[in-house]
């Protein structure tokens, strides 16, 4: 026996074959790896978080045939069959995206490390709960552990999704995939959480994989091109900038989408822009972290009020990253006359890797600083100069370090 398992030659995997996100996957196991390290180790899902590893804690915390489960306590051999949801999956789920927003909105979160797990459990709840009930949302994500918010964000967030959603006539259950003893759909029968498993109710999930993928390399999601229909961003705020140039002659560049684009940091075009539809991209550079944001943007102008609107989507190119976003812009005169004042107001949506930076304050004073360098390059192209060289790309880091330094002269002029 002990020659047995000292041969390094025999292999001790399992394979096991279960949907992940929406896309079946094959993979070969060990029969002591658990869910959380096959999602993030082998399919690079790292928005499942491992803290404590014994279930305490919470911030594992998967959707397991609909239900949430500890990723860090299920092993991913028992899994065969099964399907599994990560809060990539939930990107554009309804609820999940107004609880992000009420998070936000909330102050729910800080080095965010429970927050995915958190985000699962509460969407259980909005699913579960008919009322906004504090004491039965505490008890709920009593199993997601916090230690820095003190919970009482969270559980506002939570409180003002539920509030919400029956507000507007949406009743607790009726969801496809959740637990049909609470919320109508099939009844699982007595057991721990993925009991369904190897069941009728999975019998789909079981299906032989016709064309088998390896684990290893997950395919790559579907650039985002069009921004959806009814867009709610989850962030905005309020730019505006002056130019010492006539209004008239403002307005008469921003109908020149090539120009615009060529004062902008980081923007790149894709072939040749039409009047109200141009293709192309964004370079990001965040830390370690860089992602050219390539799709397509609707272009609406109201010449009468000079003003206009920008609607866009795009996705960097793995597809783990993406963004919604809308411009509104208006052109009006300055204070000084023969000059102009330029009105932005900016919605957006942030997904995947880089949200975990893209904190809505940060985020303002970084567009601040990169609303500044557009009005400078603005500026020359509108004298004649030579137009500004191809912007190497939005630095946030960079943009920080100057963000600090005028607050550091701030304070210190306060003091």
């Amino acid at each position: 026996m002990s020659a047995l398992m000292a041969d390094p030659s025999r292999d001790q995997r399992m394979p096991v074959g279960l949907t992940v996100n929406g896309r079946q996957i094959r993979a070969r196991v060990e029969p002591r790896t658990h869910l959380g390290d096959l999602v993030r180790d082998s399919l690079d899902l790292t928005g499942t978080h491992l803290g404590c590893e014994h279930g305490i804690c919470g911030a594992c915390t998967i959707l397991l045939d609909g239900e949430p489960a500890r990723a860090c306590l299920t092993f991913a051999g028992a899994c065969e069959g099964a399907s599994v949801t990560t809060i990539e999956g939930l990107d554009d789920d309804e609820i999940a995206g107004e609880l992000r927003a009420a998070f936000n909105r909330e102050h729910a979160l800080q080095c965010g490390y429970c927050t995915p797990g958190m985000l699962v459990a509460a969407r259980d709840l909005v699913l579960r709960l008919p009322e906004p009930d504090e004491r039965r949302i505490r008890a709920g994500l009593s199993g997601n552990l916090c230690r820095c918010t003190g919970y009482v964000g969270i559980v506002r967030a939570v409180r003002g999704v539920i509030a919400d959603r029956r507000a507007r006539g949406i009743p607790a259950g009726g969801q496809g995939g959740e637990r049909g003893d609470e919320r109508g759909g099939d009844k699982r029968g007595l057991g721990p959480v993925g009991a369904r498993i190897g069941t009728a109710a999975t019998a789909a999930a079981r299906t032989p994989l016709a064309q088998p993928v390896q684990a290893s390399a997950p395919a790559a999601a579907p650039v985002r091109a069009e921004i959806a229909p009814d867009f709610r961003p989850a962030q905005s705020f309020a730019q505006d900038f002056s130019v010492s140039h006539p209004p008239e002659a403002v307005f008469a560049l921003f109908g020149d989408v090539a120009a615009v684009a060529a004062c902008l940091p980081g923007a790149v075009l894709s072939g040749a822009p039409s009047s109200d539809r141009v293709e192309g991209g964004l370079e990001v550079r965040i830390g370690p972290i860089s992602a050219l944001f390539r799709g397509r943007a609707r272009i609406e102008r109201d010449e009468a009020a000079r003003s206009g609107r920008i609607l866009g989507a795009g996705s960097d190119a793995g597809g783990r990253s993406t963004t919604e976003g809308e411009i509104r812009y208006r052109v009006g005169p300055g204070t000084v006359p023969g000059t102009a004042k330029v009105e932005l107001a900016v919605g957006y949506t942030l997904k995947g890797p880089l949200a975990q930076f893209g904190r809505p304050g940060l985020v303002r004073d970084l567009a601040g600083r990169l609303t500044a360098e557009f009005a400078r390059n603005l500026e020359a192209r509108l004298a004649g100069k030579p137009a500004p060289e191809a912007a190497p790309g939005l630095n946030p880091l960079r943009l920080l370090l100057d963000l600090l330094r005028a607050r550091w002269a701030a304070w210190r002029g306060r003091s």
